[in-house]
């Protein structure tokens, strides 16, 4: 086994027992084209890592926020297992060193590839396993993505202020809580300038400004999204 699998495999914290498993998991199937010794590419694999990387995630998060409803805890599982985060992942651990890909795939960045690496990621949490039991692979997730509810912090949708918002505030107050009231409006009708208030109960939380209402409320979702990062928790 090279160098490159084993250093996987230390930041894994897990050995092999099937070295097969792993070479598998590791191998795009452009590789096989150029070694048909090679006995197999990791797309099968892939297809069972998905289903076990979303049963972790799954449990993990209806633990985590009890409070929290299905469509949200469903839009926090699909942030967690995106594309773009699970390439991070990979990257983080080094698959990207590890991969058996053919040359002209290495040519055309086959191997840095986002799509490649989320698919080869999900292989090895497949790989990983069949290799050893559920609590074992869980373990080893866990332990990639570190602090869930930081990896959500930073990687939650930052487009959508209003929806996060709402989505910290129904659990503990409802659907209605949140008001947004105009509070000042400046400019000529060819540039008009906003500023909105959004209030929780009858509480402001944030103030923003936009040249339409649109922008400025979400000016002031993001406003109140600070001022609840901030506040003393009780």
């Amino acid at each position: 086994m090279n160098e490159a699998l084993q250093k996987l495999q230390a930041r894994l914290g897990h050995a092999f027992r099937d070295a097969t498993l792993l070479e598998r998991a590791i191998t795009h199937s452009s590789f096989l084209h150029e070694h048909p010794e090679a006995v197999d590419n990791y797309q099968r694999l892939e297809f069972l890592g998905d289903a076990v990387l979303q049963l972790v995630l799954t449990e993990t998060l209806f633990t985590l926020f009890p409070d929290h409803r299905e469509g949200v805890l469903s839009k926090r599982r699909a942030t967690l297992s995106k594309g773009s985060f699970l390439s991070q992942l990979a990257r983080e651990i080094g698959l990207d060193a590890s991969l058996r890909i053919g040359a002209s795939e290495e040519a055309t960045g086959g191997r840095v590839r986002a799509s490649t690496l989320e698919d080869a990621f999900e292989a090895l949490i497949g790989a990983l396993y069949l290799d050893s039991d559920w609590p074992t692979v869980r373990r080893i997730v866990l332990d990639l993505y570190g602090s869930i509810p930081d990896r959500l912090g930073s990687h939650e949708d930052t487009d959508n202020p209003k929806g996060r918002l709402q989505e910290l505030v129904q659990p503990l107050h409802g659907n209605q809580a949140l008001r947004y009231d105009v509070v000042r409006t400046t400019g000529e009708d060819h540039a008009r300038e906003y500023e909105i208030t959004v209030f929780l109960l009858d509480r402001a939380l944030g103030t923003g400004r936009g040249p339409s209402k649109k922008s400025a409320e979400e000016a002031a979702a993001q406003a109140a999204l600070e001022t609840l990062k901030t506040a003393p928790k009780n």
